[in-house]
């Protein structure tokens, strides 16, 4: 089986492996220091504290002006929003949830042919730790990492094979998320008065990895995270939060949970866009962090 190594020697399964097996007590290389512990209640999270809802529905007609308006104001005062309306089928998001959910589902030692790299950062495959470093707090998560673009990246042969529609679905997927990276960062150039293509020809070649990240239930939530507070690396992030919930971001010192929406998509600069657009305004560095619920795993597609 492919392991985790302890600190003292010894090893853990995957997050997911844990809890079937039973799993009471949070192991000490999950749990983190008091300083970054989270907060389960937050009282911040009302609609009035919201990371601003854009609708893209109108997008190609006169509306375009406020589009433009509303993710530049977005990306100055927030770093983060979510979008409606975006083109992507909504079918296709269910199906992304779906196959994520299936492959999870699946017996362990099936799960394990797609094991990443051991000591390799980011690597594709299924894992539980995407960074690699001594004296490491581990998240509380397991995740599949695919490598989808460019091209020469892509070999859906190291991908699941189950469900029959699994690698179909992430080669969809893939196509709709680049697009709609494509118009979200023309639109931002657009916002700074820069031309349309600007931050997609400073930054080259797009680079896409599809990460579908599963949250097992935690019996100690108040110690350990989803995923540790961090900034994304790239130009622009998606995520798709599921009903459970849990993504956290902070603004004014202060961590606010995004309320999940039904078929948004959350946008997140990445510090590449971010450091462009720096030089041009002012925007608020973001930091974000997935706290875990009790009930019920959570299911995320990044």
């Amino acid at each position: 089986m492919d392991l985790l190594s302890r600190k003292n020697g010894g090893s853990i399964d995957r997050v997911q492996a844990l809890i079937q097996d039973g799993l009471k007590q949070v192991p000490d290389e999950y749990i983190q220091p008091p300083s970054l512990r989270p907060t389960l209640t937050i009282h911040n999270s009302s609609l009035s504290n919201q990371p601003p809802v854009i609708d893209l529905s109108e997008f190609h007609t006169n509306s375009l002006e406020r589009i433009r308006h509303e993710v530049g104001q977005a990306c100055r005062e927030w770093g983060v929003f979510q979008v409606i309306n975006h083109g992507v089928p909504t079918r296709l998001l269910e199906e992304m949830k779906d196959i994520g959910l299936k492959f999870f589902e699946r017996p362990l030692e099936e799960k394990l042919q797609y094991a990443c790299k051991s000591g390799s950062a980011a690597s594709e495959g299924y894992g539980s730790r995407m960074l690699v470093k001594e004296d490491q707090i581990l998240d509380w998560r397991d995740y599949f990492n695919h490598h989808t673009l460019p091209l020469a990246r892509r070999n859906p042969s190291r991908w699941p094979h189950h469900p029959p529609s699994y690698r179909e679905t992430v080669e969809k997927y893939s196509e709709q998320m680049k697009l709609l990276a494509q118009r979200l960062l023309t639109v931002i150039s657009e916002s700074i008065d820069l031309p349309s293509s600007y931050i997609q020809e400073v930054i080259g070649e797009p680079y896409q990895n599809i990460a579908i990240s599963y949250y097992p239930p935690c019996p100690q939530p108040e110690l350990t995270l989803g995923l540790q507070p961090h900034s994304d690396m790239g130009a622009i992030t998606f995520l798709i939060q599921d009903e459970v919930g849990g993504l956290q971001v902070l603004k004014g010192g202060q961590w606010i949970t995004v309320q999940p929406l039904p078929d948004a998509i959350v946008v997140n600069l990445g510090d590449q866009t971010q450091v462009i657009l720096w030089i041009s305004f002012t925007y608020d560095d973001l930091i974000i962090i997935i706290i875990l619920i009790f009930e019920g795993h959570g299911l995320a597609r990044d």
